[in-house]
């Protein structure tokens, strides 16, 4: 069985590829030809259990946002998490990364990958590998390089569709971290793992020395990679110094290098960005990596938005995403705090859906105009059952519309901000404009 990649490299237009051309209102060729040229990712474990829909993740494509959930070494409950997977699944995640480090591991990613069982379904190997190191040797600096290696297999044994894997860091950057100048030194747990075992030992990074062992097992079910960046900035401080910059030269080859044996690949980027770099930094990575997706985190464009960091880091998403990023991994209020709770994860990924569909107006803004311009349409003729319907978040939209309004609550009556004053009862004639459709449509104001 071959994977997307090699399917499309012979010209072969699967099931998968098929399902995103419809969903994405695409010609199948385009969808075909960029996933063969590596340029669009379809990721989808042959080993999954869960029949879950397809989604692209590339070039042409809406911009995805993905939801991390997951335990930590100091808190774990597990129905908590099914629950934030069963938010992230009704509020629109494309994606969905199980993040845990501490618990039943197994379990833990067993159940998610039941709860999230309509969606693509990421993980972070590494974090299996530390917490096995934790159970046998007590010391998670005691696992061996096979250890690393057999986290990565069971993942994709598990059904997971793509997995971080921070193969860009190598020994000789884990030895410069403590010579280069860092505010917030290495804030990646997978980056921070792998550089103290590699320093311990003073031996190579078995993701990177290993990879083409990992581009075996990964070709055999259809894993994607998402290179991970162990080295991103943990401040806007220290964006784009030489740590970050190395990390990502070592991870664009490592992308060729997956391409050329026919496993799809995605590469990660920051972090915390200054708003002045975040521009550079999508124009900088894509200029290394050509255009396999890019996916980021963020970036956080100030460090002091605690309770906020949805907020702070959507600003950076968005940007990223007119820029040409293709998946957005949302953060929530709870970021650098706790754990987030149910509502928290419903909150960031509001935020970073917005943030995903106003980078979409800006790099494919003929298709990604079409909600807007029915939102218009549907506020000037005061349709609020259809401007509600068509809010990000109906269930919000309603409860704020319907809190004043009472009884003059309905169609064709102004909302309690402007009351009397609404522009389309002042001036009517505004009502049964009709905007040309080579236009894209304005408020008459």
């Amino acid at each position: 069985m071959g994977t997307q990649l090699s399917s499309a490299k012979r010209g072969i237009a699967t099931e998968e590829m098929r399902q995103v051309a419809k969903d994405e209102d695409l010609d199948i060729d385009f969808v075909v030809k960029n996933v063969a040229n590596g340029s669009i990712i379809i990721p989808k474990n042959t080993a999954r259990k869960q029949k879950i829909k397809a989604v692209g993740i590339g070039k042409g494509l809406k911009t995805k946002v993905n939801v991390n959930i997951g335990t930590s070494t100091l808190y774990q409950n597990l129905d908590e998490e099914i629950s934030k997977a069963k938010v992230a699944m009704k509020y629109g995640a494309d994606t969905m990364m199980d993040l845990s480090d501490g618990g039943d591991l197994d379990l833990i990613r067993e159940k998610l990958l039941d709860a999230a069982s309509s969606v693509t379904f990421g993980s972070v190997p590494i974090y299996q590998a530390y917490g096995h190191g934790v159970v046998k040797y007590k010391n998670p600096l005691n696992i061996t390089e096979d250890d690393f290696l057999n986290a990565f297999e069971k993942h994709a044994k598990d059904g997971v569709d793509y997995t971080t894997i921070h193969s860009g860091i190598t020994l000789e950057l884990a030895k410069r971290i403590m010579s280069v100048k860092r505010h917030a030194g290495v804030v990646s747990k997978g980056g921070t793992i792998t550089a103290a075992w590699m320093l311990k030992y003073n031996k190579e990074n078995p993701y990177h020395e290993h990879f083409d062992y990992l581009c075996e097992m990964a070709k055999r079910y259809d894993v994607t990679f998402s290179l991970g960046d162990a080295l991103r900035p943990g401040s806007i401080l220290d964006s784009h110094d030489e740590l970050q910059v190395s990390e990502m030269i070592n991870v664009s080859r490592l992308a060729k290098t997956a391409y050329e044996n026919n496993v799809q690949v995605m590469v990660e980027g920051p972090g915390h960005v200054p708003l002045n770099e975040v521009s550079a930094n999508v124009r900088l990575a894509k200029s290394l990596i050509g255009e396999v997706p890019y996916y980021v985190l963020g970036p956080l464009v100030t460090d002091v938005a605690s309770g906020y960091d949805h907020i702070a880091s959507a600003i950076g998403a968005a940007i990223s995403a007119a820029e040409g990023v293709d998946l957005l991994c949302y953060l929530t209020p709870a970021e650098h705090l706790g754990l987030p709770n149910e509502n928290e994860v419903k909150e960031g990924l509001i935020a970073y859906r917005i943030a995903a569909h106003a980078g979409d107006l800006v790099k494919i803004r003929e298709r990604a105009i079409r909600w807007d311009m029915e939102m218009t349409e549907a506020r000037r003729t005061l349709d609020w059952e259809k401007q509600l319907s068509l809010s990000i978040d109906p269930e919000k939209a309603k409860e704020i519309h319907f809190r004043h309004s009472g009884q003059h609550a309905g169609n064709n009556v102004p909302c309690t901000m402007c009351g009397g004053a609404c522009v389309y009862i002042m001036l009517p004639q505004q009502r049964k404009y009709t905007t040309p459709k080579e236009k894209t449509p304005i408020d008459i104001i």
